[in-house]
């Protein structure tokens, strides 16, 4: 059960786990702040370390609340779409047979059977744009992992909401948000070099940022980019 910590006038959602280290979120839209902790660990440390985070909580909060956001896709014919950061616009196509996509001539061609509807035709266009970033993936973790000294066991391609991408250390695995197919593809570049790092460095601390540095010295500018761009709509959960 969800307890809250007022700290600050910041509301903060705790939920303890059968987990050993404490994990802090700010999730969008609005930045609610959440942490999930030890069962066994006290309310005061608790408070203590999200008192210590006080700063970082906030200056995310602003981030969210001023990043732009798409309007709802309605996936109807000439609506505005991205790939690789270029501008398409939409043109339906009803007919018999398997869903395909195509980009012609700056017109972005979702083919599905007639009387599809805003379901499925989303359903078919995200998973295109799944495809896309699965058949990059290869080439870069190939040009990569020479360079890092690391070896990647596996890789996954999903809808995130919160998240570019994601390193499961352990497991020697990562995975990128299939959004990142409407970004720059130095973008993709860089969320697949920070997820490599992480094999190397779990957390984001002064390791890490110096991993970066060596291997990928603009990578702040690439992030920069990334985040300048509007972001995806969602029905956020409250």
């Amino acid at each position: 059960m969800a307890e809250t910590i007022e700290l600050g006038g910041i509301s903060i959602e705790l939920t303890r786990k059968d987990i050993k280290n404490v994990h802090l979120s700010v999730r969008p839209p609005n930045g609610s702040v959440r942490i999930s902790a030890p069962r066994r660990m006290s309310l005061d440390t608790i408070r203590v370390f999200a008192i210590s985070k006080l700063g970082w909580i906030k200056r995310h909060q602003e981030k969210l609340r001023a990043q732009a956001r798409e309007t709802p896709r309605e996936y109807l014919d000439r609506e505005s779409h991205t790939v690789w950061c270029q501008r398409y616009l939409l043109r339906i196509e009803a007919r018999e047979g398997p869903p395909e996509v195509a980009l012609q001539h700056g017109t972005l061609v979702l083919r599905v059977r007639p009387g599809a509807d805003t379901a499925r035709r989303q359903a078919v266009l995200e998973a295109w744009y799944r495809e896309q970033i699965r058949a990059e993936i290869p080439t870069l973790i190939a040009r990569w992992e020479p360079v890092m000294g690391v070896k990647v066991a596996g890789f996954y391609v999903q809808r995130m909401k919160t998240r570019w991408g994601s390193c499961t250390p352990r497991a020697r695995t990562i995975r990128l948000n299939s959004e990142l197919a409407k970004k720059p593809p130095e973008c993709l570049e860089y969320v697949v070099v920070h997820e490599l790092a992480h094999l190397l460095v779990p957390s984001h601390d002064a390791r890490f940022v110096a991993l970066m540095d060596r291997f990928l010295p603009h990578w702040r500018h690439a992030r920069d980019i990334l985040n300048r761009f509007p972001v995806r709509h969602e029905a956020w959960e409250v």
